[in-house]
């Protein structure tokens, strides 16, 4: 049924209108007295209404029926706040008056419900909010910025199953990603906790007599997140919790598709703030497209933009931030690669293979793209890794038992038939899979091509899809150039048993790449690391290690606690 249902009613009012004049001839035609004929007009009109108000209503039914919130089978949904309509503003007080959008399904391109994005007037008033915001949060002691944070990870803990549903529902990753996503904001909750109390900088030793040298960290301010479809809570997560442990507020625009995700992470989140009496914009959210990104972006007000998702939109909202002199973090694509050597232990190169290509559909930003193989391990490789490729059950990405949901929208299938063309017209064999798949939904197989050149033009493009390119190599100085020649340097990963290959692949001339792997797949961070890439990946890093320093700006201060003046490097100015 259509989502509005008049299309497929049993009858609509145009009909009602016909049918009633048919009527009235045939009455008046059948010589019906006077009293009796208008008695029978009356009926028939009282009938024709009645029809009508019950197709209008039928309609408006509905509509609503094709929703899957309103259907049994989805009736969590509700669990989290969700409605058929729901407010996609957030700064204090819920609204919404821009544009209506309808997030749907991608395992059956059904329709979940609606939100209503923010027009640029409320984007406006949830900025001032914010910065009012600030005023509060940033006089709160860290660790106890850092308790409210802990609430949060409790708070996402009761609801991480249902939560996870919602993800798998609306991003179409299965089940088991969308939980352990949640999982992800948990876990950087209880690091940053634990971090409220280690923030900091050094008291440094001063050349000058009754002198103190130290650095003092304090919040950047406000903090906007532009998040992507395929992490739609995680990513979010990763930049909230350490943001606000270091003093910042947060502006939230999650991805146009996943709106429902950003609207049920931040009434989880809204209600910690409003249980310790806190202003409701420390986490405002703003759903809408690139005008509130691109407002964002411009707006000087917004201290630090922290943006993941293409390096092509990423380029743009670097170099709009750029223009005003603000910051930036960027995590962006990645082109990442499995490199395997002739004395690797192929037990752990096929799942490995397996799941970094194929987990999350192919869309995630770590996923391997390009599988290197060591000419005399090629075809055994190939051979036992497209084995596993049958043996993924592709199914309803909520069904436990799923190992592969659907892409994420039709514009991604249509990339993905693309990029399959491009790679034969340039050389490649497809050995398993390259079709889409006759179900409904955004299915398309899992994909193995081989045969194409290592500077092949798609391979040296990121296509955010199930596609797999596997290259021949003979050397390892072969291998390590072709993992650095994309412009991408987010993940790369090596399977051998050689020490001495395993800390030049960590060296100098080794990978280029933010994240470098031994005997592990590509995908699958942990959260206690920086995550992020280097060249066209953005440079910027999340979640663990120093990378709360991002959220701060840094201030070196000098203390004369003596009575005398003297100057550093021993100048005189007597």
């Amino acid at each position: 049924m259509s989502e509005g249902g008049a299309a497929r009613g049993p009858i609509t009012g145009e009909c009602h209108e016909a049918q009633v004049e048919l009527v009235e001839h045939a009455v008046y035609c059948t010589g019906y007295p006077t009293m009796q004929r208008c008695f029978t007009l009356t009926i028939v009109r009282h009938w024709a209404l009645r029809k009508k108000l019950f197709t209008i209503s039928y309609q408006q039914s509905a509509a609503m029926s094709t929703l899957l919130i309103n259907q049994p089978k989805y009736a969590w949904l509700k669990e989290l706040g969700l409605s058929e309509d729901n407010d996609g503003v957030y700064n204090g007080n819920w609204g919404g008056k821009g544009e209506v959008i309808t997030s749907y399904c991608p395992a059956n391109n059904e329709p979940i419900a609606r939100v209503r994005q923010a027009t640029m007037a409320e984007y406006e008033e949830t900025v001032q909010k914010s910065r009012d915001a600030w005023k509060v949060w940033a006089d709160i002691p860290a660790p106890k910025r850092g308790e409210i944070v802990r609430q949060i990870g409790d708070a996402l803990r009761k609801k991480i199953k249902v939560l996870g549903s919602l993800v798998s529902l609306e991003m179409g990753k299965i089940y088991v990603e969308g939980v352990g996503e949640v999982q992800e904001y948990v876990d950087v909750c209880d690091y940053a906790v634990g971090l409220s109390r280690m923030i900091g900088g050094p008291v440094l030793p001063s050349e000058r007599p009754g002198h103190a040298l130290i650095e003092m960290w304090n919040p950047v301010g406000l903090v906007g997140i532009i998040t992507a479809f395929n992490f739609p809570v995680a990513v979010y997560g990763w930049n909230n919790a350490i943001a606000l442990i270091c003093g910042n507020v947060c502006l939230w625009k999650g991805a146009p598709t996943t709106p429902l995700t950003s609207v049920a992470v931040t009434k989880i989140v809204a209600e910690v703030l409003e249980q310790n009496n806190l202003p409701g914009a420390i986490c405002s959210m703003t759903c809408g497209g690139a005008d509130i990104g691109t407002a964002m972006s411009k707006d000087e007000r917004v201290d630090l933009v922290s943006f993941t998702g293409s390096t092509h939109v990423g380029k743009m909202v670097a170099m709009l931030v750029q223009e005003r002199f603000g910051r930036n973090l960027l995590e962006l694509g990645g082109n990442n690669a499995i490199i395997v050597f002739e004395d690797a232990d192929l037990n752990l190169v096929v799942p490995s293979a397996v799941f970094a290509s194929v987990g999350t559909a192919g869309q995630r930003c770590t996923t391997t793209r390009r599988l290197m193989l060591h000419g005399s391990i090629h075809d055994v490789v190939v051979e036992r890794v497209a084995k596993a490729y049958k043996q993924v059950r592709i199914g309803d990405p909520w069904d436990p038992s799923t190992m592969y949901g659907p892409l994420h929208t039709k514009q991604a299938v249509d990339q993905y038939l693309a990029a399959i063309e491009q790679a034969k017209q340039q050389g490649g064999t497809v050995v398993c899979g390259g079709k889409v798949m006759d179900r409904p939904g955004n299915y398309v197989e899992p994909t193995i091509i081989t045969g194409l050149a290592h500077d092949a033009p798609i391979v040296h493009t990121e296509t955010f899809v199930p596609i797999l390119y596997v290259l021949k190599f003979q050397t390892e100085e072969e291998a390590f150039a072709w993992n650095n020649e994309v412009k991408q340097g987010l993940s790369s990963s090596i399977f051998t048993k050689d020490m001495g290959r395993v800390f030049r692949w960590l060296g100098p001339k080794g990978s280029d790449c933010g994240i470098v792997n031994v005997n592990i797949p590509t995908s699958g961070a942990e959260i206690g690391g920086a995550f992020g890439g280097e060249k066209h990946t953005g440079g910027g890093r999340e979640s663990g290690s120093d990378s709360w320093k991002q959220y701060m700006r840094r201030s070196t201060c000098t203390i004369n606690y003596s009575k005398d003046l003297p100057l550093a490097q021993g100048i005189k100015f007597e």
